[in-house]
C-alpha cells in the first residue's frame, strides 16, 4: 500500500488531530509518533532509516498516510518516493508552537529528551535537526519558520497544502476531493491531554490503542 498523504508539519501542529480527521476521511491508518509506541518492533527501522538505510514500505505497510515525527522529518525523500501522494503542512503561531513543544515533548525530563535505553537511537534520530537546541525560543522559531520556507519551495504547489487545525473541514477536504463531513473536525492532544497521557503512563501500547481507539470513536 502506498502512502496517498505525506505529512510535513513538525510536532504540536494539530498533527494528531489531522491524523484523525484522515482517518475518517478514508485515509487510514495514519502514521504518527504515537503508532511507534503502539508497534516497538518499528523502531530498529526508524533507527536504520535515520542512518540513511530506510525501508519504507515495511515502514509504511499497512498505513495510507504519515503525519508527525518521525516520518516528517523524511518528507523530502517520502515526497519523491511516493510521487502521487499528495502533502499536508500543518502550521501555527511559531511562538505559541515553541511554548506547546517545552510542555509537551521537550519538557524537561521527557521521553524525547531523556529516553529510556531502548529508545535511545531513536530519539538521538527524531532529535538530530534540533542540534541540542530545543529549548532555546529563538533558535527554535527560525528552524519552524525556516522549515516551512523549505517545504514551499520544494514540494509543487499542486501537491501542496498549507493547513492550520482552526481552518477546518473545507480546505482539507477541497485539497483531497472528498465530502465534508457532517461531524466537527476533530481537537484532540492539546496540551493538557499531552501531559495527562505522560502522567498516566499512556505510552504503553495496549493503553495507547485504547486512548486511540477512544479518540476515533468521538
Amino acid at each position: 500500500m502506498a502512502l496517498k498523504v505525506i505529512g510535513t508539519g513538525l510536532g504540536r501542529t494539530g498533527t494528531m488531530s489531522l491524523k484523525l480527521a484522515l482517518e475518517q476521511l478514508g485515509f487510514g491508518p495514519c502514521h504518527h509518533m504515537v503508532e511507534v509506541f503502539m508497534h516497538p518492533e518499528s523502531v530498529p527501522l526508524w533507527v536504520e532509516a535515520g542512518r540513511g538505510r530506510p525501508d519504507w514500505d515495511k515502514l509504511f505497510d499497512g498505513y495510507q498516510a504519515m503525519v508527525d515525527h518521525p516520518g516528517c522529518r523524511f518528507w523530502r525523500e517520502l515526497m519523491d518516493y511516493y510521487p502521487d501522494a499528495k502533502l499536508i503542512h500543518t502550521v501555527r503561531d511559531p511562538n505559541k508552537w515553541f511554548d506547546s513543544t517545552q510542555a509537551t515533548i521537550f519538557a524537561p525530563g521527557g521521553g524525547a529528551v531523556n529516553p529510556p535505553e531502548p529508545m535511545k537511537d531513536f530519539f538521538g534520530m527524531v532529535m538530530e535537526e534540533y542540534q541540542g537546541r530545543q529549548h532555546e525560543r529563538e533558535y527554535m522559531v527560525e528552524h519552524f519558520q525556516r522549515h516551512t520556507d523549505d517545504v514551499l519551495a520544494t514540494v509543487p504547489p499542486e501537491r501542496l497544502l498549507v493547513f492550520e487545525a482552526a481552518q477546518g473541514w473545507a480546505p482539507l477536504c477541497a485539497f483531497l476531493g472528498v465530502p465534508v463531513p457532517e461531524t466537527p473536525y476533530p481537537r484532540e492532544n492539546s496540551t493538557s491531554d499531552f501531559q495527562a497521557r505522560v502522567r498516566t503512563n499512556a505510552m504503553d501500547p495496549e493503553k495507547m490503542k485504547a486512548e486511540i481507539d477512544a479518540m476515533r470513536s468521538h
